[in-house]
C-alpha cells in the first residue's frame, strides 16, 4: 500500500499534514515517464531536535531523508541522511505547526525546485546505494549524491543500520564553503522564520505542552515561542489600532456626508 507507513504514523484529525491522494500520486508517478525534471524540497524542521528533511519526487510520492546539520555545499563535508517514510507529494508545500503526536513541531518550507537524475535506473541506484543527481533549486544547486553507509543490501558497504546514508555535494560550481543553513536560513515561502510560522498559529498552546523538551532544540523553541507571541501581539496591536482608524475614518466620512447633504439642502445666497 503507497503512504502506509506515513500514514500509520499520523492522527489526521489532529494534524494539518496531508494525507496524500492515491489518484494525485498515480498521476504524478505517470507523468514521470515522459518528464526531464521532478519535484524536490527541503523541510527545515523543529521537532524534538532541529533537523532537515530532503524529499525527492519518484514513483508518485516523495523519497525523504532526514538530515540532522542540514546540506552542505563543501565536497568534503559528508552529511548523515537517515532514510524514513515516503511522504505524499502534496507535503512538497506544507508549512506549519503539527500540534501533538509524530513529528510534533514547526515545519519551514526551506528550499523547493526540480532534481534529474544522473543515472538511468533510479531504482536500481537506490537498491544499490549510490544515487546522483542533479539540484535546482533557490538555495541547492548543482550535481549531489546520496550514498548508503549501512545494512546489508546489494552495495552496501557493511553492517549498520540499512536507513544510514550520507548526503554528498559534487565539486562544480556550486560548490562553495558557505554555510548554506545559516547564510539562507528562511523560508522560500512565506519568507519568514520559524516564530513567523509560529505566530500564525496558537503560540499560547505550546507554552505548557511544547514538543521539544530540553536540550538546545527546547531552548530554541522556547525563544521562539516567546518571539511568536510577541509577534502576534504585535499584530493584534496593529489589528485594533487598523480598526480605529477605520472606525474614524468612517466617522469622518459621515460627518463630511453630513455637512454636504446640509450645504445642498441650505445653499448660501451670493452676495
Amino acid at each position: 500500500m503507497v503512504l502506509e507507513k506515513y500514514k500509520q504514523k499520523r492522527n489526521f484529525r489532529a494534524t494539518p499534514e496531508p494525507a496524500g491522494d492515491p489518484k494525485v500520486a498515480a498521476e504524478r508517478a505517470k507523468r514521470q515517464e515522459t518528464a526531464k525534471e521532478r519535484f524536490f524540497c527541503v523541510q527545515k524542521h523543529l521537532a524534538s531536535h532541529l533537523h532537515y528533511d530532503f524529499r525527492l519526487e519518484h514513483n508518485g510520492v516523495l523519497l525523504s531523508w532526514a538530515v540532522p546539520k542540514g546540506p552542505s555545499l563543501d565536497p568534503k563535508t559528508k552529511r548523515l541522511a537517515m532514510h524514513v517514510e515516503d511522504h505524499p507529494i502534496e507535503y512538497g508545500t506544507f508549512e506549519g505547526v503539527i500540534p501533538e503526536g509524530y513529528g510534533a513541531g514547526i515545519v519551514m518550507l526551506w528550499d523547493v525546485g526540480t532534481w534529474k537524475p544522473e543515472v538511468p535506473d533510479v531504482d536500481a541506484a537506490l537498491k544499490k546505494g549510490d544515487l546522483k543527481f542533479t539540484l535546482d533549486g533557490y538555495k541547492l544547486k548543482g550535481s549531489w549524491v546520496l550514498v548508503r553507509t549501512g545494512g546489508r543490501g546489494p552495495g552496501a558497504y557493511g553492517g549498520g543500520d540499512a536507513r544510514s546514508w550520507l548526503l554528498i555535494k559534487h565539486k562544480d560550481e556550486w560548490a562553495g564553503d558557505v554555510d548554506i543553513t545559516t547564510f539562507a536560513p528562511l523560508s522560500v515561502k512565506s519568507g519568514g522564520d520559524f516564530e513567523n510560522i509560529l505566530a500564525a498559529d496558537k503560540p499560547d498552546v505550546w507554552v505548557s505542552n511544547r514538543p521539544a523538551k530540553g536540550g538546545e532544540a527546547g531552548a530554541m523553541l522556547a525563544k521562539i515561542i516567546e518571539r511568536a507571541a510577541a509577534l502576534k501581539a504585535q499584530g493584534k496591536g496593529e489589528k485594533a489600532e487598523g480598526k480605529r482608524h477605520k472606525a474614524e475614518g468612517k466617522g469622518h466620512k459621515a460627518e463630511g456626508t453630513k455637512n454636504t447633504k446640509k450645504a445642498v439642502r441650505h445653499p448660501k445666497k451670493p452676495r
